[in-house]
């Protein structure tokens, strides 16, 4: 029997838990099995750090499904990176076929950031961000940049389709509309996307670290 297609959504857990069920859902229904650390089905290693686990999940799962949500995430290392700010740039790192989501109020802090002379990460980390109901760090707004390959120029962006959302109805529509075609993004995979090479590259860059 041929093995179903891993897809690994990112870890963002923080004000979206309905949402998360709900995609949970749908891509199970789709065929897919899914590996989701909200629901407790990433696999996970005792001798491992929950970096680790996640970061290991993202270089064997066959696809990504991102989410960039206005909360930057939990699990922060000596550079306060989090979890999910890593697992979207190993993502990338590996060229993994993947989807990616941001939410609306990142799209339009960074919009209003740009016209008011603070474009750039450089620029944004000179700034205080002050307790708001809109974002919680100013690095959720790196990390939709470097989702949309904006360091690159325009025609060397591969892969940077980014999709934004406001409602949950909106992510779960795009989930659907993506994902429903089961046969359709296994044929995807097999033509165009190689996990072992970039499995034994990522393993390489990190000194065969698991």
């Amino acid at each position: 029997m041929n093995k179903k297609l891993t897809i690994m959504v990112s870890s963002s857990v923080y004000g979206i838990e309905e949402l998360l069920d709900r995609i949970y859902t749908l891509l199970t229904a789709f065929g897919f099995e899914v590996w989701m650390s909200h629901k407790g089905t990433v696999p996970v290693f005792s001798n491992r750090s929950a970096f680790d686990n996640c970061l290991a999940a993202v270089e064997k799962c066959d696809l990504f499904l991102g989410l960039i949500t206005p909360y930057y995430g939990s699990g922060k290392d000596e550079d306060g990176i989090s979890i999910t700010h890593f697992e979207l740039r190993r993502a990338i790192e590996l060229k993994k076929p993947r989807w990616l989501l941001a939410h609306d109020h990142v799209v339009f802090a960074r919009t209003l950031l740009n016209n008011l002379g603070h474009e750039g990460k450089e620029k944004r980390g000179r700034l205080k961000l002050k307790k708001n109901n809109v974002i919680d760090n100013l690095r959720v707004i790196d990390m939709y940049e470097e989702a949309i390959l904006s360091e690159k120029l325009l025609r060397d962006r591969h892969g940077n389709w980014v999709q934004k959302f406001s409602t949950d109805d909106d992510a779960a529509l795009f989930a659907t509309a993506q994902f429903s075609r089961y046969q359709e993004v296994e044929a995807f995979v097999q033509e165009n996307f190689n996990d072992k090479d970039h499995i034994s590259l990522s393993l390489k860059e990190r000194g065969g670290r698991p």
